[in-house]
């Protein structure tokens, strides 16, 4: 059996040594995700917290992880990050950015880096939801291929194959874009 079942195990029977070593263990790396998708670290930090929150129900409701603790919590996560932002496009808002009022660079530099990580944003939400979930584990965890195809139940191929359509899709939409 290997750790990731044994802690699981554990965790079934609310163990609070496992639960701890689960929250230590993953708390950063779906924060991370979080943070790559949304590009908000107040967002990204509610959508983490979302994550283990559902862990704990999933566990005392019988319907938790049964096989990849990993796999479950970051497909926790891309489903939170998409009810984020289906939420968001219904009622969207704007915040002003804390880096004006912090940073040495000029108004126009940070707005320039604004509207391109705007429009990287806009661009990744064309993806499909699977597509953006390989791009955000890939680039944005730098998680490898193998541990993405066991996360996300599929082979190597088709997540090699899903990251260059994805690749491909935002070059062009943001060539698209530029034009």
């Amino acid at each position: 059996m290997s750790d990731e079942h044994k802690l699981l195990a554990q965790a079934r029977r609310f163990d609070q040594d496992a639960l701890g070593q689960i929250h230590d263990e993953y708390y950063a790396p779906i924060f991370r995700y979080a943070l790559y998708r949304t590009g908000d670290q107040k967002i990204a930090e509610d959508i983490a917290s979302e994550v283990f929150v559902r862990l704990l129900e999933g566990l005392w409701a019988g319907t938790g992880p049964t096989t990849t603790l990993a796999g479950w919590l970051f497909g926790v996560a891309a489903r939170v990050v998409n009810d984020h932002f289906r939420r968001a496009y219904r009622a969207p808002q704007v915040e002003l950015d804390s880096a004006l009022a912090d940073s040495e660079d000029t108004p126009s530099t940070l707005t320039l880096a604004a509207l391109e990580r705007e429009e990287l944003r806009q661009a990744m939400a064309t993806l499909t939801e699977e597509q953006q979930h390989v791009i955000a584990l890939r680039f944005g965890q730098d998680v490898p291929v193998q541990q993405v195809a066991r996360m996300m139940g599929k082979t190597e191929g088709a997540v090699k194959q899903l990251q260059a359509r994805a690749v491909a899709a935002l070059a062009r939409q943001m060539k698209r874009d530029v034009q």
